[in-house]
């Protein structure tokens, strides 16, 4: 029996996320684990009049493919991959672990080249989205290993995320939009000003913000959503910063990240776990110690950091920050084959100034 909920989701994702229509080529990401939610997906797709196309990938692949390929495999394009980022006019990932640690053991240069190799694809779709050429959203389907590392079990986790998405309303597929009036208010009140500052314990930054755009974010490209974001002037980051929750990428965590700016750029990164794998990523190419955003979480109905990056940056009352590339549509021009986000919370002691003006007190906005 298939649940609503996903039901739910799989409309919100065709209808309005990626608003799918007549003649689309649309397609679906995933992996095999998430045969359920990438059917009814699939279903959707057809009902709106699309062309789907599935990608899927079966449990191990990842493991195999680092521990095996060699660096000509590691440097070579899929042509498939360039066609989708070339040509698709509709993206839909849904990202689905049985084991959130398989790539644990994974050689972090092997993944830092083959990420390297891949960074004309995420600047082609990053491009044609900011154009208007190309629509993405990217979800996760619940299983045990995301349930585990949130500290739940499956069914409360599953009743945890499809609550993030709004998957429970009435109206799911206009839910988000009903939701959009803060979001939108505090990305205008944002737009035009020049440095944001952050302070918490551990944590005191600037970054200039003059002449970007901030673009609110309210379940069109990630789902669940809630925040709002811009690209900082890529040589104005000024200051010291210490997250607040472990942050995974390329399948491997890290936690206890520090970061030192100056210039702009990260002078000094330390981790009390994963250090020599972020070490190995800022090192990736020219971009990848730069920052390519910076953004702000809205949405209070997601409590509690579950190591999965997808829901933590959006918890309200928190900041996040990646470093490498930037969206081109907040004016950012960073350049790097990474973007990896890590996130400050606020919600005890954190406060957050625009020009001088003091936006939020832990956790909490005040204007």
């Amino acid at each position: 029996m298939r649940d609503q909920r996903a039901e739910a989701l799989a409309r919100i994702l065709v209808q309005y996320s990626a608003a799918v229509k007549e003649g689309d080529v649309c397609v679906i990401q995933s992996t095999t684990i998430a045969e359920p939610l990438v059917q009814t997906v699939y279903e959707e797709v057809l009902r709106a009049g699309g062309l789907p196309i599935m990608q899927l990938s079966t449990e191990g692949a990842m493991p195999a493919f680092y521990e095996l390929a060699s660096d000509a495999q590691l440097d070579w394009l899929p042509p498939t991959a360039l066609w989708v980022a070339e040509h698709s006019d509709v993206r839909i990932v849904i990202m689905a672990e049985a084991n959130a640690r398989e790539l644990s053991q994974a050689d972090p240069k092997k993944q830092a080249r083959a990420q390297k190799a891949r960074r004309p694809l995420m600047e082609t779709m990053m491009k044609r989205s900011a154009a208007g050429e190309h629509r993405w959203a990217l979800t996760l389907f619940p299983t045990h290993a995301y349930a585990a590392e949130a500290g739940m079990s499956l069914a409360a986790y599953e009743d945890f995320y499809y609550a993030a998405c709004l998957a429970n309303d009435p109206d799911p597929v206009t839910a988000w939009q009903r939701q959009s009036d803060e979001v939108k208010r505090l990305t205008e009140w944002m737009q035009g000003k020049e440095e944001v500052r952050v302070r918490c314990p551990g944590t005191d930054v600037r970054l200039g913000v003059a002449g970007r755009t901030f673009i609110p974010c309210f379940g069109q490209h990630n789902m669940p959503d809630g925040e709002f974001f811009t690209a900082p002037v890529e040589d104005s980051v000024e200051g010291e910063v210490s997250f607040s929750f472990p942050a995974t990428y390329g399948g491997r965590e890290v936690s206890g990240v520090r970061f030192r700016f100056s210039g702009g750029r990260v002078v000094d990164a330390t981790a009390e776990r994963g250090e020599d794998f972020l070490i190995e990523m800022l090192d990736s190419d020219d971009g990848a110690r730069r920052l390519g955003e910076l953004g702000i979480g809205t949405n209070y109905g997601i409590a509690t950091g579950t190591k999965e990056i997808l829901l933590d940056e959006k918890i309200g009352g928190t900041v996040h920050m990646a470093v490498g590339a930037s969206y081109p549509e907040s004016g950012g021009v960073n350049e790097s084959a990474v973007h990896w986000d890590f996130v400050c919370d606020l919600r005890r002691g954190g406060t957050i100034e625009v020009d001088g003006t003091e936006v939020q007190r832990d956790g909490r906005f005040v204007i």
